[in-house]
């Protein structure tokens, strides 16, 4: 995702860039999140992540320059495409980091993670989940972590990747706590949390060239 405009940060190219690449990936993941899904949810995030990208798609080309501004329009796009839950959460998560960038042009790599951090605050209230839950929420916040001092698109990708990983192998055997996956209770166990899986691959899909 990065180096390819400014090895030093982001702009509205980069950001545009970035989204195609998760669009892309998300057509290919679509049916295994929808599989996982189905055995802790309704079975749609899939088509929730597909038809958010989707929407947010034609909007690529004419993204403010206004980092704030275009995540907003992200936002925006992916919230009109679905009302599930989840959905939700990734407009939540975009408004957070488009609050913290508003009025820039540019910022620096080394600013991910706290834009990672206030998506995870705000996604956090919003979902009322807490970390251990087993959602999405405690990959975020790993990658929030390990995110912090790097400083090129590469090692930001890089340290982000592996912190997801390490955090759903930790948690694969844990209960699912919250939502409707806790309703399956022990079923939950040696299962991936459906959001988590799907913060994955959107990384994996930024990772694409």
């Amino acid at each position: 995702m990065a180096g390819e405009v400014d090895p030093a940060g982001f702009d509205r190219a980069v950001l545009a860039m970035g989204l195609a690449r998760i669009a892309r990936h998300m057509e290919v993941v679509a049916d295994e999140l929808n599989a996982l899904d189905g055995q802790l949810g309704d079975g749609d995030l899939g088509v929730t992540m597909v038809r958010g990208s989707r929407a947010v798609a034609p909007a690529l080309d004419d993204l403010p320059p206004d980092l704030g501004k275009a995540l907003m329009t992200v936002a925006q796009g992916f919230t009109k495409s679905s009302g599930s839950s989840f959905g939700t959460l990734v407009a939540t998560g975009l408004l957070a980091a488009a609050k913290e960038l508003k009025g820039r042009e540019r910022a620096d790599w080394s600013e991910v993670s706290g834009l990672l951090r206030a998506a995870f605050k705000m996604m956090r209230t919003r979902g009322k989940a807490e970390l251990g839950d087993k959602t999405v929420l405690d990959t975020l916040d790993a990658a929030a972590t390990a995110t912090v001092g790097c400083d090129s698109g590469p090692a930001v990708l890089d340290a982000a990747r592996r912190a997801v990983e390490d955090t759903m192998d930790r948690m694969r055997d844990a209960p699912a706590k919250i939502g409707r996956a806790r309703i399956f209770g022990e079923k939950s166990v040696g299962l991936d949390d459906p959001g988590m899986l799907a913060f994955r691959r959107i990384l994996d899909g930024l990772a694409e060239g």
